[in-house]
């Protein structure tokens, strides 16, 4: 049988196992809790540092705590950026594991679809960008704070919005979101790190191997069950997370390396019932309520806050390329980027979009992933000196283009679920 007529080995979508799409639906409905919290705070930042008592919020967030000779003395708010935000990375780092050792992403032709749309997502708009700020080479350090997609925004959205789309849209979104906040820490590893202290990464890098080697034989060598592995393994985390942050490297880098570490059971083992959960499913369980109820949401408050200066103040700010290039970049050049790519793959990989799909539901997952917020917020920390005007005009534009990308994907994709809707009705 030749390849064109095996069914759903050619779709840009397959249809995802039972056992992935509980488990995707389960991550979908934990980050969409997350979401609202999220959106909640950023919203309660921003009323409160344009408040008559901003200088509290501002007071609370530049407080520093700590212990100094470990580099450890930090702000409020960096220690939201710099420690919390450790806690969403790793479960990005170990979510992505999972994907390619027992999700539906193991299989080259169904991983590649999402890899090249994150890949898309992030170039054009790193482009647009930069061409939007070609005269300003301070504001051109800001070229990767349009790459990003906040899941938790945009699955939160996406709830409200989306009940009855195909699950495959669903699971499409978080991978590509996944990945892509992957490519983002990565940009923020190479591009972002200025000067690197050879010893304290040397010793992150020895701490986060034992970590890899306890997590590996933690059953097999040590005895351990994984409820008890993980309290061990914990302690040991954040030692290497305190060391890399000593070194210069952005200490959220620690948490995606160490997720890497995690052993993943493949979906085809032989699991009986005594053999209970595997340590990737226990940290998960564990961690990803503390990243979406917490963690990022609490980073959101600390960052979003940012003094606009009234009606007056945020219409002048457009008039700054930084913020003019960050709107289009997410709101315009995200979804140009993913639907691109993911048309230019299908083209040379002769894949068809599943019946059941619309090129239209794919340009609205595009304009969907144009929610930076939270990556966006870490990069723009990083790529401009904390009160200057070109930081808090960035913030002014992740949120603006945030808002807009929320909004048109609403339209595009409340139009698509009730067109979905309607087809599920006539055929019960």
């Amino acid at each position: 049988m030749s390849r064109s007529r095996i069914p759903g080995l050619n779709r840009l979508f397959p249809s995802a196992s039972s056992a992935e799409s509980l488990r995707i639906g389960e991550i979908l409905r934990k980050e969409t809790v997350g979401g609202f919290l999220l959106v909640a705070l950023a919203v309660v930042a921003l009323v409160w540092a344009n408040s008559p008592w901003a200088e509290t919020y501002f007071a609370i967030r530049d407080f520093e705590l700590g212990y100094e000779p470990w580099h450890l003395r930090l702000s409020v708010g960096a220690w939201a950026a710099d420690g919390l935000l450790a806690i969403f990375f790793f479960l990005v780092g170990l979510e992505l594991k999972r994907e390619f050792v027992s999700g539906d992403l193991r299989q080259f032709s169904t991983a590649i679809v999402p890899i090249v749309a994150a890949v898309g997502g992030v170039a054009v708009p790193a482009i647009i960008y930069l061409a939007v700020v070609a005269r300003s080479a301070e504001a051109s350090r800001g070229w990767a704070i349009p790459t990003a997609t906040d899941i938790a925004f945009a699955v939160a959205v996406l709830a409200v919005i989306g009940s009855h789309l195909p699950s495959a849209l669903r699971i499409f979104l978080l991978t590509l979101a996944v990945v892509d906040d992957l490519i983002a820490i990565g940009i923020i590893a190479l591009f972002y790190t200025e000067t690197v202290e050879v010893v304290p990464l040397l010793l992150a890098l020895v701490v986060i191997a034992v970590y890899g080697a306890i997590a590996q034989l933690y059953r097999r060598f040590f005895h351990l069950q994984p409820t008890a592995a993980w309290l061990i393994l914990l302690p040991i985390g954040v030692v290497a997370w305190a060391l890399l942050h000593a070194s210069g490297i952005h200490a959220t880098i620690a948490g995606v390396l160490l997720g890497f570490t995690i052993p993943v059971l493949h979906k085809r083992a032989e699991r009986g019932p005594e053999a209970g959960p595997g340590l990737a499913e226990v940290f998960e369980h564990r961690f990803r309520p503390l990243s979406a109820g917490f963690a990022v949401p609490v980073f959101a408050f600390f960052s979003a806050g940012v003094a606009i200066g009234g009606a007056e103040g945020f219409v002048s700010a457009f008039s700054d390329p930084i913020v003019l290039g960050i709107v289009l970049a997410l709101v315009l050049g995200k979804p140009l980027g993913i639907t691109v790519a993911t048309w230019a793959i299908t083209r040379i990989r002769r894949i068809d979009l599943d019946p059941a799909l619309r090129w239209l539901d794919i340009i609205g997952v595009g304009i969907l992933a144009g929610i930076g917020f939270t990556v966006s917020l870490l990069v723009a920390e990083l790529s401009f000196a904390p009160g200057s005007e070109a930081h808090g005009h960035a913030k002014v534009a992740i949120l603006t283009a945030s808002v807009l990308a929320a909004a048109a994907a609403s339209v595009i994709l409340g139009v698509r679920n009730r067109r979905y809707r309607a087809a599920d009705s006539r055929r019960v």
